[in-house]
């Protein structure tokens, strides 16, 4: 929470240096992230939960990077579990309004895991200079890539091998459910659907070698008041998923999900943001916080407007449910709508 925090503080800090001038003021839109634990992302848990589809003809390409440390390690009389690495995924989408009420789109994800990144030290060196608890991270060898987990003595999860390439494939579609414009206000609701395609190597932890159908309801509202436009959205949904390759004997093949954000948007240039995204347990017959319970993730910070309408997002992730999901998750996005 204190990353958050310092985070949020130093954004809010620059926007009282400025005075909000009369031109339209951003619109609060989610951070386009979920939780990238390397047990949970492989499955089909929807990253887009916007509830403002394309208008007829027009396309929306986004192109988001997710950089997450990861390091929990637990263990009971039966199960002991150990998620020691760093992931990099980068996401190209695109959406496009086929009809008034109807967008169809794609995600196509690169994933790449590895034990020799930046983010331990930086960590470790952090949480000391604040007093903060290491959880163990100070204990282990640091830049190494280990993904372990074992059930009554059995190796369910044994990946040490740093991998990349093409992750599971998305297609997706949104129905525009309810639209509200006016001088002061813009509500929407919409009806998003995903299907997850087997398209990355299980075996290399790329993918999860199963379908996944996801369905969900998303909403906004966001009002022009004195001190900028203000923004509320929520999501909520199901996921419908096979086995897969990964822990298969114990996978839930349905689980619930969703997000809630508000933000303040005090100028034409840029909004401050918070939002949480949870998830149920994705794996049953485990008492593991990392695979048996709910997941909860925060992330805190804004988007910026440049010249040509071009919109980056940049967030901070923290596991507010301990162990659930990465220790820390930085969020790039930048989007553009033709």
């Amino acid at each position: 929470m204190l990353r958050s925090s310092i985070f949020l503080s130093l954004l809010f800090t620059l926007m009282t240096c400025l005075f909000p001038d009369s031109s339209p003021a951003l619109e609060i839109t989610p951070f386009r992230t979920a939780n990238r634990s390397p047990v949970v992302q492989l499955y089909g848990i929807p990253s887009i939960t916007s509830s403002d589809l394309q208008p007829i003809g027009h396309w929306e390409f986004s192109l988001n990077q997710d950089v997450a440390s990861n390091f929990s390690a637990s263990s009971t009389t039966n199960e002991t579990i150990l998620l020691d690495g760093e992931q990099y995924r980068w996401a190209l989408n695109g959406t496009y309004g086929l009809t008034d009420h109807l967008e169809l789109g794609f995600e196509i994800p690169f994933e790449y895991q590895t034990g020799g990144g930046f983010l331990d030290g930086f960590i470790i060196n952090w949480h000391n200079t604040f007093g903060l608890p290491q959880g163990g991270r100070n204990t282990y060898p640091k830049n190494r890539l280990n993904y372990r987990y074992t059930k009554n003595g059995v190796n369910k999860l044994d990946v040490s091998k740093e991998s990349g390439g093409i992750g599971d494939m998305s297609l997706l579609a949104g129905y525009r459910i309810y639209t509200l414009r006016s001088e002061l206000d813009h509500d929407t609701l919409a009806l998003r659907a995903q299907l997850k395609l087997p398209t990355g190597n299980s075996s290399e932890l790329l993918g999860s070698g199963g379908t996944d159908l996801s369905l969900f309801i998303t909403g906004s509202m966001n009002s022009k008041t004195e001190w900028g436009t203000v923004g509320i959205f929520a999501s909520a949904g199901g996921m419908y998923g096979s086995d897969g390759d990964i822990l298969k004997e114990q996978r839930r093949n349905l689980a619930g999900f969703g997000t809630v954000g508000i933000g303040l948007a005090p100028t034409n240039w840029i909004a401050f943001k918070v939002q949480c995204n949870f998830n149920t347990p994705l794996f049953k017959e485990s008492s593991l916080r990392e695979l048996g319970k709910n997941s909860a993730m925060l992330t805190t910070g804004g988007t910026l407007k440049f010249p040509g309408d071009y919109l980056l997002d940049i967030g901070v992730g923290e596991d507010i449910a301990v162990a659930t999901a990465p220790d820390v998750t930085f969020n790039l996005g930048i989007s553009k709508k033709f």
